[in-house]
């Protein structure tokens, strides 16, 4: 370790990062009358969640761009809403343009099962019975989002865990058990080719699949990440997608507001450049030269960036720290944010609507988006890329001057190790993906005032996210539940004393969900006796 210039800053708990899940943490460890600071590399809290001008006049969620999947236990126990967080619904959840006068539209009052039996009469009676199948391995899911996963090789409390897991399965009916094995195994094509015949119907539930997902919608697995997706509930409303008024940087003002009322102490521009170890036990962090002490330590960071560069040599097992370099992250997303002269204009439904509300879903077919997935791994990115476009100008009045709007582009599949590097071929890839929603809006192009265009390792270098991975590390069965971030550490301690994960690397994984942060917080303070914490 090299000299530490100052060694003046001393509190209960120490929080590597202030994004949405170390805000959380840090204000239940707050509530509780510990001393908390964080220490944040940038110079705004939100990690991913953030809102930014990106053009004269323009600004947006600038990474993570849509809310569903922010627990509301969260929302109410630190008075979001009393903050200033001010969530409104699309008017129309999903809109699926087609390259001539086809759509599907889907949303709330029955729009979806209506949309589909234009489409197909025999997939309108499927609906139910898939909406069913889904929603028994979904509440099973919900039942564990606030409970640590059972830790492999545990003690009395993972038996338990265990049991009680075991309890929650043994409700399911036989059917029910088969439903949940085939949404935890199976690929979203095995799934939905079971219900659904029609390209537009099993790609409106497909997409879900492959967000964040380096995977074609047929590769085994995909399917948990089709879950992953719809567990949320916002405004009362499940499954349901909104907006934050003022971007997702609204979110984490709110939260950051409710943890500071705490006296959580917030620092920025600190990027830690280690985890200060002593006596096998993890005890501060330096950063900035100074060496902030505490009494525990949480991360908020990609597990892998945390055991391969700041935790010093020698302090975990080498099996650990092998696994954890061996951490899949890559997400294979590439994020841009549009200034518009004018809303665009769909060959397929052209006129302005509710349906520009929706997240819109450029990819009408699930061999689109294997075709998309194949054509990155052979070529480094896709020419014919799966966009989903979002104009929250439609709903918020604040991001876009009078007339103008603005859109956020979630695109797949852009690989992170691309052919000449990303810094050539930046504006290339965001050529195509314009050229690309070109073809279904024909002007969208010329609408284009101003681009933000964010690669993978543009990503990486400006929210840490490790391989420009936007989840903390792949949604694969091997690294979920008891598995995440490794078998015997999905509890949020890590396997160094008095070190804790809060991040989406660990359990229920990614998204704006904050449940990380809260059950990482609720670990340690189990542990509070141990750790020496009154």
């Amino acid at each position: 370790m090299d000299t530490v210039l100052d060694a003046r800053s001393h509190s209960d708990i120490l929080i590597i990062g202030a994004g949405h899940n170390g805000l959380v943490c840090a204000w239940y460890l707050a509530s509780r009358g510990y001393s908390v600071t964080m220490l944040e590399a940038r110079d705004v809290v939100g990690g991913a969640a953030v809102t930014e001008a990106f053009h004269p006049g323009f600004r947006n969620s600038v990474a993570s761009y849509t809310i569903s999947l922010l627990n509301p236990k969260i929302i109410a126990d630190m008075r979001l809403r009393e903050h200033g967080l001010r969530i409104v619904l699309r008017k129309t959840d999903n809109f699926l343009p087609t390259l001539t006068d086809d759509y599907l539209l889907s949303g709330r009052g029955g729009l979806t099962r209506r949309e589909i039996a234009r489409h197909s009469p025999k997939d309108a009676e499927n609906y139910d019975a898939y909406a069913a199948a889904l929603q028994s391995v979904v509440g099973i899911l919900r039942q564990w989002l606030l409970r640590a996963p059972p830790n492999a090789g545990g003690g009395l409390a993972d038996m338990l865990a265990l049991l009680k897991l075991g309890n929650d399965l043994r409700g399911l009916s036989l059917e029910e058990q088969r439903n949940l094995s085939d949404f935890f195994t199976k690929s979203a094509a095995d799934i939905l080719s079971r219900y659904f015949s029609h390209d537009l119907v099993q790609a409106l539930f497909g997409f879900d699949s492959i967000v964040g997902n380096y995977a074609s919608p047929y590769t085994p697995g995909s399917a948990y990440v089709l879950l992953h997706h719809v567990f949320g509930n916002t405004e009362g409303v499940e499954g349901a997608w909104g907006h934050a008024i003022g971007g997702m940087g609204a979110i984490t003002q709110a939260m950051a507001r409710a943890a500071r009322e705490k006296g959580v102490d917030i620092r920025l521009n600190v990027p830690v450049r280690e985890v200060i170890v002593e006596g096998g036990r993890a005890v501060g962090a330096v950063a900035g030269g100074t060496a902030y002490r505490a009494k525990a330590v949480i991360a908020g960071i990609n597990p892998k960036l945390l055991f391969t560069h700041l935790i010093p040599s020698g302090a975990v097992m080498p099996d650990v720290l092998q696994r954890m370099a061996h951490w899949q992250c890559e997400s294979a997303t590439f994020r841009m944010n549009v200034a518009l002269s004018e809303l665009p204009r769909f060959s397929a439904l052209p006129n302005p609507g509710d349906h520009l509300t929706a997240g819109i879903i450029m990819a009408p077919s699930l061999g689109y988006m294997d075709r998309a997935y194949t054509s990155a791994r052979l070529d480094g990115f896709s020419r014919e890329p799966i966009v989903e476009m979002l104009i929250p100008s439609t709903l918020d009045d604040c991001l876009a001057p009078k007339g103008a709007h603005v859109a956020s582009l979630f695109c797949q599949h852009f690989a992170y190790d691309v052919p000449g590097g990303w810094d050539g071929r930046r504006e290339e890839a965001a050529d195509a993906v314009i050229a690309q929603i070109d073809r279904y809006a024909p002007g969208f192009a010329a609408s284009v005032l101003g681009r933000q265009a964010l690669s993978p390792l543009d990503l990486e270098r400006r929210f840490g996210l490790t391989g420009g991975d936007i989840f903390h590390g792949k949604m694969g069965l091997d690294q979920l539940f008891s598995n995440r971030p490794v078998l015997g550490h999905a509890d949020y301690r890590m396997p160094l004393d008095g070190l804790y994960l809060c991040g989406s690397g660990a359990h229920p994984g990614g998204g704006v969900t904050g449940v990380p942060g809260h059950n990482a917080a609720q670990a340690l303070l189990r542990d509070r006796k141990r750790l020496g914490l009154a």
